[in-house]
């Protein structure tokens, strides 16, 4: 063997600095690399490595209870528990997660894709009955967590959806009082920081609890049973006239608060899904043109400016009137008419003629006292104004057609306040759904004698001879008006639709109820507001004077309901 084969081979000793020197620098890297995490981003380390083991927990605060206004629930709150995950914590077998989307009952490839997500917090599930969510958490598996939360539930359901509204998944009001008082009832979360092992064990807290401030219980103006009694009439009425939609709105006539207010359609708030074109409270947000029923206010205007008294008697043979171009009708021919006969009857000439007595500016102002053109101030999202033109602008039709709702807008809770005037001797009250200590102070519009004047008239109205005979009250003196109008079209006004209406008050000789129906394009043949409206509101009425035990005014036997084949007094804007 030859030796020269293995001789040790011999580097240059240069080659023994560089890598001496380059270890040395590898060295040096590392340490200043380390000096500089160190010194320089301590915070943001410690941020890391808190975020694996530190969590901030909410507790949620519960939600303030909604009541009527003898405190029965409208509104509640439930325990419930949502399921949440940290992603990167997760350590799991395929059996276990398969088992885990069963139980959250969500697909597997779902739970996958939330599971894939880099951040450290993801919902899995919200809102879990707590047996369910502890049959997850039995499962055991590290980087699941479990959460405290609460869930609206609605007792009344559909009877009260309109004006209670619902919350949404974080139980944040969405419509109704839930979203106006939102934050009276919702109170403020409180949070609890502690120190979790891998497995979600909580190890320590790593500072004081902060108590959630639970939120505040609001008792709003209604009475429960008189709403449920609303809600079943007016359903009732929508239904047999196959009608669009309706609204009906009942007032307390000394205090101003709403004992009752219902719409249809409804939905249900329980489970609000598919609402559109349902959630709206129509008796608030929509506007109408009030037909017949504003007949009252022109009448009182010209009563109380001194021009006409009740008794003053008013030409309206033909039966119409041309104004311009333009001409006014009655539903029938009536001739000479008082004041009172023109309220019962429903004469659009007489009703003309009185506006046109009058300066603009006098009726607009009428107008506007009882609160027509302006918001009621009642609170509401979405609250309608209504319109009512400047006077400056009105040409003599339309001051005309004005007097008998056409041509002004208005919602059915304005024109239920507007009746308190009457209720009141001449005193307009203030709206209110949330229930008060004691009555508001009005404004007084009308001298009491001008308002007693028109509340008589409006008795007439529902006895023989007057447009809403229907809605008589056995035991009660009853006063309102109907209205019927045509609504409006593109172009103009639609030949076969209609807003029918009735608004009154009872006992006529001390008014203590106001109710406001408004049944929009009844399409069974019947449209008058008299027929369609007011049996609803003597249902209601008579239903809800029984449960606050008003006592009667006249005899058991007062109803005069006139004859099949008699004919009917019709009205038609």
């Amino acid at each position: 063997m030859n030796r020269a084969n293995h001789l040790p081979i011999k580097f240059p000793s240069w080659r023994r600095r560089v890598l001496l020197l380059a270890v040395l620098s590898g060295f040096a890297v590392l340490l200043g690399r380390s000096v500089f995490l160190q010194a320089m981003h301590t915070d943001f380390l410690q941020q890391k490595g808190d975020a694996r083991y530190s969590r901030v927990m909410t507790l949620s605060a519960h939600r303030g209870m909604i009541t009527d206004r003898h405190g029965e629930p409208l509104a509640i709150s439930t325990p419930v528990e949502s399921i949440w995950a940290s992603p990167p914590d997760i350590e799991a077998e395929p059996a276990q997660l398969k088992k885990l989307a069963e139980l959250l009952g969500i697909k597997q490839a779902d739970l996958h894709k939330k599971l894939s997500k880099s951040r450290s917090f993801v919902y899995l599930k919200r809102r879990m009955p707590p047996p369910d969510a502890a049959r997850v958490m039995q499962l055991g598996i590290p980087g699941v967590f479990m959460q405290r939360e609460y869930r609206r539930y609605y007792p009344a359901a559909e009877v009260t959806a309109h004006l209670v509204g619902f919350t949404g998944i974080d139980d944040k009001g969405q419509e109704g009082m839930e979203l106006v008082f939102q934050k009276w009832l919702s109170g403020k979360s409180g949070s609890r920081h502690v120190l979790k092992d891998r497995r979600g064990h909580i190890v320590e807290d790593l500072e004081a609890v902060k108590v959630p401030q639970d939120g505040h219980d609001l008792a709003l103006s209604i009475d429960r049973n008189i709403q449920y009694l609303a809600h079943r009439e007016l359903a009732r009425a929508v239904e047999e006239h196959k009608a669009k939609a309706g609204a009906i709105v009942v007032l307390d006539a000394k205090s101003g608060e709403v004992l009752a207010i219902a719409n249809q359609p409804v939905y249900n708030p329980n489970n609000p899904v598919k609402i559109a074109g349902k959630s709206r409270n129509r008796a608030i947000v929509d506007i109408f043109e009030p037909g017949s029923t504003l007949k009252p206010f022109t009448a009182a205007a010209a009563l109380e400016a001194g021009t006409f008294e009740a008794e003053s008697r008013i030409e309206t043979a033909p039966g119409y009137m041309r104004i311009g171009s333009a001409t006014i009708h009655d539903a029938h021919p009536q001739g000479l008419l008082t004041v009172s006969q023109i309220i019962q009857k429903s004469s659009n000439v007489g009703a003309a003629k009185m506006a046109l007595s009058l300066q603009p500016q006098y009726l607009w102002s009428t107008f506007n006292q009882m609160g027509f053109g302006s918001p009621v101030n009642i609170g509401f999202p979405g609250e309608a104004t209504g319109k009512l033109r400047p006077y400056k602008s009105w040409r003599p039709i339309e001051q005309a057609t004005m007097s008998y709702g056409h041509g002004i807008s208005l919602s059915l809770v304005q024109l239920a306040r507007a009746y308190t005037v009457f209720a009141n001797d001449g005193e307009i009250k203030p709206v209110s759904l949330v229930r008060m200590k004691e009555p508001p102070v009005g404004q007084q519009v009308f001298s009491a004698a001008t308002a007693r004047s028109v509340r008589d008239m409006l008795e007439t109205v529902v006895q023989p001879g007057g447009t809403a005979p229907h809605a008589q009250v056995m035991g009660y003196r009853v006063a309102g008006k109907t209205g019927t109008a045509h609504k409006l079209d593109v172009g103009g006004y639609a030949a076969d639709r209609y807003v029918s209406s009735f608004v009154g008050m009872a006992p006529a000789s001390n008014p203590r109820l106001i109710i406001a129906v408004m049944i929009d394009e009844p399409s069974d043949g019947k449209y008058y507001g008299g027929t369609v409206a007011g049996p609803v509101f003597s249902a209601v009425m008579a239903g809800a004077l029984r449960q606050l035990a008003v006592p009667q005014d006249a005899p058991s036997d007062n109803i005069v309901i006139p004859p099949e084949d008699a004919p009917e007094v019709k009205e038609v804007v």
